[in-house]
Formats: C-alpha cells, structure tokens, sequence
C-alpha cells in the first residue's frame, strides 16, 4: 500500500526568511495528499475550513461538520487541549477508469491531547472510499464524493443469532451453564502461549483487569494469529481481551449457548455467538449466573474500571451493534475504551467521533465481576 504521513509542524523558511512549504505531488495523488493534511487540520482545529478549497462534496462536508461540532462542544466540556496530531494515510485499493479515479484509504489518526494535567494519546484508523476528478485546464484535481466506511454499524450476523441467544437465556436462565465444563467436555482450541487459561478450574479466580488492558493495547491494532479475525471484530476483540484477563469460557458446544470460542473445524465456525456478536455478547452479560463470567449493569460510564465492557445501540432500537473495553482513564477519571472493526486506542467512550454515532444512540455499561 503506498503510504502518505502528515503531522502538524511549524512551516520551513528558506535562507531569506521567507516561508516555504513543499510541493504535493502533481495529479491525482497530490490531490489526496491535500485531502490527508487538510484532514489532519480539521482533527486539530476541530474546524472544516482546510477541507472547502478540495472538496465539493456537500453531503459529506455537512456529515463531517456535525461530526467536528461534536467533537468540539466535548473537548471545550472536557477542558481537553490537542497538543499534535499525526495522520498517517495508506492507499488500500486504486481503481482508475477514464477521467475518474477511486480510492479506498486508511487514515491512522494519533491525536496527543492535555487534560487537566495529564497527557495521553487517542489512536483510530478508519477507512474512506473517495473519488476525484480533474478540475480543470491547470491539471489540478478534486474531490467529488467521499463515503466513509463505518464498519462500527455493520453486524457480523443477522437478527437471528442475538435472537437465538436471548429465547437460550429465557429457557434456562443461567445462561445455558454454570460457566464449569464437565468432565470429558471437548476443550476449545488456542494458543496456550498467548491466553494459557480456560475453564478447567472448579473455584473462583480474581478478574484480572491490569491483563485485559495490556492484551487490548498490545492487538488493537493487528490481529492476533491465534483467533480468527472477522469483517467486523469488534466483540471477537472484546472477547479476547476479557478471556485474557481470565475470564473464564462458559463451553456448551452450541452456537446460541454459552460464550466460548473453539476456532475453525473442517471450515465451519466453531464460537457462540455471544462471542462474536455485540447484541448476543450483551444478553450474555445482562443475564445473571450463579458462577463464570458475570457482569453488574451500572447506570454511567463512571462507574467504569479497567477491564469493563461498554455496548453500543446507534439506532437507540434496542439491537447493540457495537462492543468496546475499558483501557485507560483521563483526568476525570472517565473511560477510555479500545476497539475494533474500526482499530481504536485510548478513544473517549462516548464515540461521538464517530460516523455511526447519533442523536438516537444508546449505551450499556457493564461492570465485570472481580471474582470469576
């Protein structure tokens, strides 16, 4: 993937003291390039001035002005400073036809931010499919259409498997096991070096939160080679970093039961769907079982701790559709959260950074046991 790095930095001067700026590459490309840097402006002005000159786009200039307002009332709320941002950009997919070219890109955004005398970083990486056309004799081009990729709305699975997994609850109630596997009962499979744990053990053990937060932060960004990795991976991401602090696997075998993960058996998905599905994963925490993995609904973010889960109802219709996890805290003592699907770390909890966000939207906070 060709690749396009920006930042915010002071201007050149050359020998006499005036300013100088290097000059983008000619064409399509350099047009993108424009794009990335005045991209990376708005993320640190929280303003959408840069993007006017190159973009004719008006739905999307409009989807992003919202998006930068919100950002802009939270972080005067919040009494937060961005110190530097970095965006750094990667051409995914090039389709050139005629006069017209497009483009999937992937923006890594790093924002350095001050917040009442803490400092930390927020990282996401989203996508865009852009397309551009010349605009005029001078060989300049610009940018007709934008369409992000907001790969946090999309399910991994149809209504029938949250479905399938809420009627197991009502028909057992504790959740489709005690969260012990029998005797004899096959083991899922992984990779004992990175998660050395399941549930074998027949006492409880302490949640260990300080492991989910390092495991979140060590593949946040990549996929770890011990699990499959999904179109959207938000809840398998979330999974796995609470198993990594060892939670411990509820087993059954059943797709619509339990929340357990075996891998991928003679081509067929071998998980529960409360391990890939934000809906399914929520029912499975709401439920309250007698031993396992068990988690408390709390009323606010702020009764957050490390290690604790967070789901997400854009449409505010009842059906979540996205799953995060607690891995830091800023000043306030207000969560910031890791996801997937569309990479993120140390991002504020309330997503209205986000294209998925909207006035409808709805949260579930969960508070995991310490003693599982």
């Amino acid at each position: 993937m060709a690749r396009i790095k920006v930042g915010k930095r002071p201007p050149q001067a050359d020998a006499g003291g005036e300013e100088r700026r290097s000059e983008p590459p000619a064409g399509w490309r350099g047009a993108v390039q424009q794009y990335v840097q005045a991209c990376n402006q708005a993320e640190v002005e929280l303003r959408d001035s840069a993007l006017a000159g190159i973009m004719t786009d008006a739905d999307h200039r409009l989807r992003l002005l919202h998006r930068l307002q919100r950002q802009r009332e939270r972080a005067e709320e919040r009494d937060l400073l961005t110190s530097q941002c970095e965006t750094r950009a990667a051409l995914v997919k090039v389709n050139e036809s005629g006069a017209e070219v497009s483009v999937v890109l992937q923006l890594h955004l790093k924002r350095h931010v001050q917040h009442k005398g803490r400092q930390y970083t927020e990282e996401r990486i989203e996508r865009e499919r852009i397309w551009l056309a010349p605009a005029g004799a001078d060989g300049s081009w610009r940018l007709t259409r934008v369409e992000p990729l907001v790969g946090e709305r999309r399910p991994r699975y149809g209504h029938a498997a949250a479905d399938s997994a809420l009627a197991e609850h009502r028909s057992y109630g504790n959740g489709g096991g005690s969260g012990i596997q029998p005797p004899g009962a096959p083991r899922p499979f992984l990779n004992y070096g990175v998660v050395p744990r399941i549930n074998t053990r027949s006492r409880a053990s302490r949640y260990r939160r300080e492991l989910v937060a390092a495991y979140a932060d060590q593949w946040w960004n990549e996929p770890n080679p011990a699990y499959e990795e999904f179109e959207v991976n938000c809840t398998n991401y979330v999974s796995q970093c609470v198993f990594a602090g060892e939670a411990p696997m509820n087993y059954t075998g059943k797709r619509e039961s339990g929340w357990w993960y075996k891998g991928r058996t003679g081509g067929q998905e071998q998980w529960s769907y409360s391990w890939a599905v934000s809906n399914a994963f929520q029912l499975y925490l709401s439920f309250p079982r007698s031993s396992g993995m068990r988690a408390t609904p709390v009323e606010s973010a702020a009764e957050l701790e490390l290690g604790d889960v967070i789901t997400y109802d854009w449409n505010g219709d009842g059906r979540f559709q996205h799953t995060t996890v607690v891995t830091a805290f800023d000043g306030d003592g207000m969560p910031l959260v890791n996801a997937n699907t569309v990479p993120s770390r140390h991002r504020y909890w309330d997503y209205k950074d986000s294209y998925a966000w909207t006035e409808q939207t709805r949260y579930r906070f969960y508070h995991l046991s310490d003693s599982m």
